[in-house]
């Protein structure tokens, strides 16, 4: 395991599927302070084909699994969530720092097993929450949550993946498509929310359209907000807002330049906290506490 003050970080990935080939590969093999130390894939000639891509060797099988983690320092998942959990912790058991998509995982044992392996080993560990990472939203975040006086927020999260024609690679995700915007965009909202207005401390939930789902969220600073997320809006609708309401005016969201530059911002920051021993807030136990709200606002919504 690397320590503070170690480089290049040799990072594994664990995925091959499109954000694996699209983000997570890029991003780790042309990182100057990083070593793209392999590529783990269920299937072998989907993981030969992105380990050829990016000059790095390709695992599969069991047998890969501990192979790869025995030649990294840290591992980074592009892989169906509740497959990811367990594998996560088997990675922090073997001491390897943990670079996780979101959600970590859609059942709160799997998230809260991740949380207390990473913390039982000792290893660093961050969750990928786009707008926490690219630049210009997080600066924008930062701004956002040194300000005081917030009275409420708007968050709407609408994409197409599911909309008649649609043809996104990323639509044929099977966990997805079963659990809907609520996991899959959710994380993303909460992670912008919650670090302005504070933690959650009542929600609401109830279904809208196809997979939407419409939030109401209560905060800690007393503040409240809404929430509506969805993966099968019309083209036409879909589209990224957040919006804070306070007594300084409202503040909107910037755009950002896309997934591989926000990624790289996260390995920036899984580097910085190995090299320091400082958590991030946006490691296992805040991906913890994600999928806390979202099975209670699953279950609310479920319920009618």
């Amino acid at each position: 395991m690397t320590t503070a003050g170690t480089t290049p970080l040799r990072i594994g990935l664990l995925g091959t599927g499109p954000w694996a080939r699209n983000t997570q590969a890029p991003a780790l093999a042309a990182h100057p302070g990083v070593e793209l130390s392999g590529v783990w894939g269920r299937r072998a000639e989907a993981a030969d084909a992105l380990a050829a891509a990016h000059g790095t060797r390709a695992y599969t099988g069991e047998e890969g699994i501990d192979a790869l983690l025995e030649a990294s320092d840290a591992v980074a998942f592009a892989l169906p969530p509740d497959v990811q959990a367990p594998l996560a912790v088997r990675a922090a058991e073997a001491g390897c720092h943990l670079l996780m998509d979101k959600p970590v995982a859609t059942t709160v044992a799997g998230a809260r097993a991740v949380a207390d392996a990473a913390e039982k080993s000792g290893v660093a560990s961050v969750v990928f929450c786009t707008l926490r990472f690219a630049p210009e939203t997080s600066a924008w975040i930062a701004e956002q949550a040194a300000v005081d006086g917030w009275f409420t927020a708007r968050a709407q999260w609408l994409g197409s993946l599911y909309a008649e024609g649609s043809s996104s690679e990323y639509a044929d995700s099977p966990w997805r498509r079963e659990k809907g915007g609520l996991w899959d965009v959710g994380p993303h909202a909460l992670s912008v929310l919650i670090p302005v207005l504070g933690d959650v401390e009542h929600l609401t939930a109830a279904r809208g359209p196809a997979d939407t789902t419409h939030l109401i969220l209560r905060h800690t600073s007393g503040a409240s907000s809404t929430v509506t997320l969805g993966l099968s809006a019309p083209p036409g609708a879909a589209g990224v807002e957040i919006e804070f309401r306070g007594e300084r005016g409202t503040a909107s969201i910037p755009g950002w330049a896309g997934a591989e530059t926000a990624f790289r911002g996260a390995v920036d920051a899984l580097a910085e906290a190995v090299r320091t021993g400082v958590p991030h807030a946006c490691d296992a136990r805040f991906g913890r506490h994600l999928t806390e709200l979202l099975a209670a606002a699953e279950e609310l919504a479920q319920a009618g």
